[in-house]
C-alpha cells in the first residue's frame, strides 16, 4: 500500500518536476556552466575558465557601479512602494461615497504595460515639453535634467518603478486591510484610542504577515527591472542606471560575451536569495517572539 501510495505520488508530481526541470533547473545548470567558460560570439563555449569572469567582474568599475546602482534602486523602490501602496490602501479602506472610483483609480497601473508606461514616463521628463518642465518653469525653479544628469536619472527609473509597481501591492494590501474585523476599533474606539494608536496596535499587527508577502514580491520585482531603464535611460548617463539586470542584457545580446552576462546572472541570483533568505529570516524570528 506504502509503494502504491508513493508511485501515485510521483505520477502525480511527474508534470510539476518536468516543467521545473525544463525551464526552471536547466536554465539554471546551464547559466552556471557557461558563467565557467569563455565563449564565443555565438555563446558557445570554447575553453574553461574557472571563476575568471567572476573575479573580472569585480574587477570591473562598470560591475561595481551597476551593482551600487542596483542596491540603491531596490531599496529605495521597495520601501517607497510599500509606504504608498499602504498609505493608498488604508485610505480606500474608508466606507465613504465615490471611493470605488478611487480604488480602480489607485490600482490602474496593473492594466498598463512596461513599454506604455516606460513611454508616458519619457514624455514626462522631456526636458521641452514634459510635464515636471512646465511645473518647474511656473514655480520659477531651476530646470531639471531628469534623464541625463546622474542622480536625478537614477530618481526618476525610481519614480517611474514606483507608480508602475503601487497597484499591485495596493490592491493586496486593501484586501488585508478590508479583512481587519470592525469590531476592534469600535473597540478602540470606546477606549478612546486616537488614529496612531489604532494604525499601531491593530491595523500594523493584523496585515504585517501580508506586508511580509508584498515586501518580498516588490523587492525581487525591483531586482527584475529592466524596460524602463532600457526605454528611458538605456543605462546611462555613466552607468548611474545601469541595473543589473541591464548590465546582464547589454553583455548577453549587444556585447556578445555570454560567459560574463552568465556569472552577471549567477550573482544577481545570490543577491536576491539572501535578500529573501534574510527577510524570511527576521520575519520568522519576529513570529517566534510573539509566540513566546
Amino acid at each position: 500500500m506504502q509503494k502504491k501510495q508513493n508511485l501515485l505520488a510521483l505520477v502525480l508530481l511527474l508534470p510539476s518536476i518536468v516543467v521545473l526541470g525544463m525551464f526552471v533547473f536547466y536554465p539554471m545548470i546551464k547559466t552556471f556552466w557557461l558563467s565557467t567558460q569563455l565563449t564565443d560570439l555565438m555563446g558557445n563555449p570554447i575553453k574553461f575558465v574557472g571563476f575568471k569572469n567572476f573575479i573580472n567582474l569585480f574587477h570591473s568599475d562598470s560591475f561595481m557601479t551597476s551593482i551600487t546602482v542596483t542596491m540603491i534602486f531596490v531599496i529605495a523602490t521597495s520601501i517607497f512602494t510599500l509606504l504608498c501602496a499602504y498609505f493608498l490602501a488604508i485610505l480606500a479602506s474608508k466606507k465613504m461615497r465615490g471611493m470605488g472610483f478611487f480604488r480602480t483609480i489607485f490600482s490602474a497601473t496593473m492594466g498598463i504595460s512596461v513599454t506604455v508606461a516606460s513611454i508616458l514616463w519619457l514624455f514626462m521628463f522631456n526636458p521641452q515639453i514634459g510635464l515636471f518642465s512646465k511645473v518647474l518653469a511656473a514655480l520659477h525653479l531651476p530646470d531639471v535634467n531628469w534623464l541625463s544628469d546622474p542622480v536625478w536619472a537614477l530618481v526618476a527609473i525610481i519614480g517611474t518603478t514606483v507608480w508602475m509597481n503601487i497597484g499591485f501591492a495596493f490592491l493586496i494590501l486593501l484586501g488585508a486591510v478590508q479583512a481587519i474585523p470592525t469590531d476592534l476599533y469600535q473597540v478602540a474606539d470606546l477606549n478612546g484610542a486616537s488614529k496612531w494608536l489604532r494604525l499601531r496596535k491593530i491595523t500594523l499587527p493584523a496585515t504585517e504577515p501580508t506586508l511580509f508577502f508584498v515586501m518580498v514580491v516588490t523587492l525581487i520585482n525591483a531586482f527584475q527591472t529592466f524596460g524602463q531603464v532600457d526605454i528611458l535611460t538605456a543605462g546611462g548617463p555613466d552607468y548611474h542606471t545601469n541595473l543589473l539586470v541591464y548590465s546582464i542584457y547589454q553583455d548577453a545580446f549587444v556585447n556578445h560575451t555570454i560567459g560574463r552576462a552568465s556569472a552577471e546572472s549567477v550573482v544577481l541570483t545570490v543577491i536576491i536569495m539572501i535578500f529573501t533568505f534574510i527577510q524570511f529570516y527576521l520575519n520568522k524570528r519576529k513570529a517566534a517572539k510573539y509566540a513566546g
